[in-house]
């Protein structure tokens, strides 16, 4: 009874700071002709309410495609009308075909900021629950401060109900799916997954350590007994998912192709804005857009991802432990955000969820990357008018990572799986590795917080608009690769402990 007493307290301070945040300005307020991500949002409940289903996709005189078109795959679509049907029993005008374009009211700021709300508590929050209670060890107190930090990761409280997104309902059914496969239930874990990608096509960057875990699992149990049974119940579930989320669109090929279309707009280009990655940062020295043709950038970009997270896939496979399962996931998410194609700044949230399943295991390098992953998002924060709910959130989640998981007290090098590094690069015995790990932890903290207050302190030079942007993007980049190396080195050299290793198996 104390603790579901516990766990009610945390889920009602994770309500209460999601709705503190969700009272600021939103994505593109007052700021015509497209208003931002919220108008985006309502702009797809009134397309999917007002037009048939063969219509979403399509540009036609009554969905103007470079307004807002539908660019995510068909679950996204399904809950919007959803929202749609609830929004037109309210109030007809805020779903009206054209004339609701950029509609703003304070009711309708409400009732958009309840939506992202339910639907983290019908799907994202009970799976957090459940996570942090059923998979990971320790006691109960331990259990509780890890859900309470999980659920105060201001990244995704910033982008969902400041920006104004849905992230956390695919990344929700993600972590249904880690919740169902930590407890053997393979064929639930599988649909689980299926409906994110269905949700956001960008959970793909999940998608191989799911594959490669099930394809490993059946192969260790003989893909002539049980292997085989499970192969084809995965499969079959797979399938049957996908026919259902994409039904309305089967019956016209030419319908599917324009919706893969939508979703995967290679023309696009290699980045978008600051975003801390490979090519962004890069670019700072070698204009690579200028250089290199579409094409090139496209194809590099495919191999430089595919090279990146195929160790990481091949181990997972060959060991299809839970424990490696979550660390491929973190590799192949951060592969992906690293060198992949047409990355936005909100996707370093697709490897965040993965690093908030080591908040137990590895609470000091996971507060870390966590930290830096709000950071990296800093210049998006500015645009919307966030910077206080920006500095708040971070301040207490660091505070309550550093405070509750007691992740500056338990740093040895074995507690941080440093081990792995010592042999890899062959550093003196007396070298205290998990010593400099503090240092640079409270170096890059401070750093964070100083360049933070620099983007709204300073003006930038005439000749230098970016700079700001630039210094945050590519610090937050040298942090991602950095735990990139990390997390690698932590999967081919670190086992977990003897109980965690008994519990995965």
């Amino acid at each position: 009874m104390q603790t579901w007493c516990l766990v009610s307290i945390c889920i009602l301070l994770g309500v209460v700071v999601r709705w503190g945040v969700s009272l600021n300005p939103y994505s593109g307020a007052g700021k015509p002709p497209l208003f931002g991500d919220y108008e985006a949002q309502r702009h797809w409940q009134e397309i999917t309410y007002n037009l048939p289903v063969q219509e979403w996709y399509c540009n036609t005189t009554d969905n103007e495609l470079n307004y807002w078109g539908l660019d995510y795959p068909p679950l996204t679509a399904y809950h919007s009308l959803i929202c749609a049907h609830v929004a037109k029993i309210i109030n007809p005008e805020w779903v009206q075909l054209h004339k609701s374009r950029g509609y703003e009211s304070t009711s309708h700021k409400l009732f958009m900021r309840t939506t992202v709300l339910v639907a983290d508590l019908l799907i994202y929050i009970p799976a957090v629950v459940l996570y942090c209670l059923w998979i990971n060890d320790g006691s109960i107190k331990k259990k509780v401060c890890t859900l309470l930090c999980f659920l105060m990761y201001p990244g995704l409280l910033l982008i969902d109900y400041g920006h104004f997104q849905y992230n956390a309902v695919s990344l929700g059914f993600a972590l249904w799916a880690v919740l169902a496969l930590g407890l053997g239930w393979d064929a639930l874990g599988s649909m689980a997954f299926t409906m994110a990608l269905n949700y956001k096509q960008m959970e793909l960057y999940h998608a191989l350590p799911f594959f490669c875990y099930l394809l490993g699992k059946c192969v260790k149990l003989g893909l002539r007994g049980r292997g085989l049974l499970l192969f084809l119940k995965v499969a079959a579930t797979v399938l049957v998912t996908f026919a259902l989320c994409w039904l309305p669109f089967l019956s016209d090929p030419s319908q599917a192709l324009q919706v893969l279309r939508r979703i995967f707009p290679v023309s696009r280009g290699l980045f978008e804005d600051k975003v801390a990655n490979t090519w962004c940062s890069l670019n700072v020295l070698i204009k690579i857009r200028s250089i290199l043709s579409g094409d090139f950038q496209l194809y590099l970009s495919m191999a430089c991802t595919i090279l990146a997270v195929l160790p990481s896939c091949i181990q997972v496979l060959k060991k299809p432990t839970f424990w490696q399962f979550k660390v491929a996931m973190v590799n192949s998410s951060l592969a992906f955000f690293l060198f992949s194609f047409h990355v936005h700044e909100k996707s370093i949230l697709l490897a965040s969820l993965p690093v908030c399943l080591f908040l137990n295991d590895l609470p000091l390098m996971a507060i870390w990357f966590l930290q830096a992953s709000t950071f990296s998002m800093l210049p998006l924060f500015l645009k919307d008018g966030l910077f206080v709910p920006y500095v708040v959130t971070s301040l207490a989640f660091l505070f309550l990572g550093t405070y509750l998981l007691s992740a500056l007290d338990h740093c040895s090098e074995e507690e941080l799986g440093l081990e792995g590094y010592r042999k890899l690069l062959f550093f003196p015995p007396n070298l205290d590795l998990a010593c400099i790990v503090r240092w640079k932890f409270y170096i890059s903290v401070t750093a964070m917080a100083c360049l933070s207050a620099a983007n709204v302190t300073f003006d930038t030079p005439p000749h230098l608009p970016d700079l700001f942007p630039v210094l945050v993007s590519t610090f937050a980049f040298v942090h991602f690769l950095g735990m990139f190396i990390y997390f690698n080195v932590i999967q081919f050299n670190t086992l977990p402990s003897r109980k965690r290793q008994k519990k995965n198996k």
